[in-house]
């Protein structure tokens, strides 16, 4: 089964969008090749110009503290796992305290001239070339495990964001069923009562060749299965596509 998921609103778009980058950086940051680890400083710019256009660190304190409140609130529900449910809000005010002890994230990468002028360098194409900065080829072919050893110096101050995104995105999808449906002809329509949900989850069968293409608002959510043609534009299906369906909202 194929995981797609769909963010109901721009707070949860720009989390996803987040963890997107951590992966990325993670998965290069711990390549062996040299051009694993160019890879991985442009993703860290990346964070960190996303860092700069949006409080992410203000958001992902809220969401821990709001997702605190909600389930500190299920204490009282029978049936709920009392030691387990006080885990995750010690998870939580951890995260929380780690990342609130800090200042502006990455501010250790802006006040690093070198990393500042990379940084600049790296977003030209082909600016990164030993013609253009020869003391980024001088690092490059520096043994690996100083390469690493820089990396992971690099990467610390955003590892505090990093843990509280991870536990804040993992209550989210952990708060619904997942149900198994049907799209009849390719289309899924499901009315609302003014309920608002944060992120939908669809599995499909990879053998059904389609993706889904998903919206939500209070009244209805709709998802539309679509297969690609010989030039990868996406083209609607008309056969009925079984799928599951997970509504997450904390």
């Amino acid at each position: 089964m194929i995981l797609y998921e769909y963010p109901c609103n721009e707070r949860v778009r720009t989390l996803l969008r987040v963890e997107h980058l951590f992966g990325r950086l993670f998965f290069f940051a711990n390549g062996n090749d040299v051009n694993h680890h160019q890879i991985a400083l442009a993703t860290l710019f990346d964070l960190l110009e996303i860092s700069d256009r949006t409080d992410l660190r203000s958001s992902v304190l809220q969401d821990l503290e709001r997702q605190r409140v909600a389930c500190s609130a299920l204490r009282q529900h029978p049936g709920v796992d009392v030691k387990a449910l006080d885990e995750v809000v010690s998870q939580m005010q951890m995260a929380s305290a780690e990342l609130g002890a800090q200042g502006r994230i990455g501010q250790v990468l802006r006040d690093n001239e070198w990393l500042a002028s990379l940084r600049g360098r790296l977003s030209v194409p082909g600016g990164s070339s030993p013609a253009d900065i020869p003391s980024f080829y001088a690092w490059q072919i520096k043994p690996q495990e100083v390469r690493v050893r820089d990396l992971k110096t690099w990467i610390e101050p955003f590892l505090a964001l990093y843990r509280g995104l991870e536990l804040v995105l993992r209550l989210l999808r952990e708060s619904s069923d997942v149900v198994p449906f049907e799209a009849r002809q390719g289309a899924y329509q499901e009315m609302l009562t003014g309920k608002t949900f944060q992120l939908l989850r669809v599995w499909v069968d990879l053998d059904q060749g389609v993706f889904p293409e998903m919206s939500a608002n209070k009244y209805v959510i709709w998802v539309r299965f679509s297969t690609q043609d010989n030039e990868s534009r996406p083209q609607p299906v008309t056969r009925d596509i079984p799928f599951k369906l997970a509504r997450c909202n904390v």
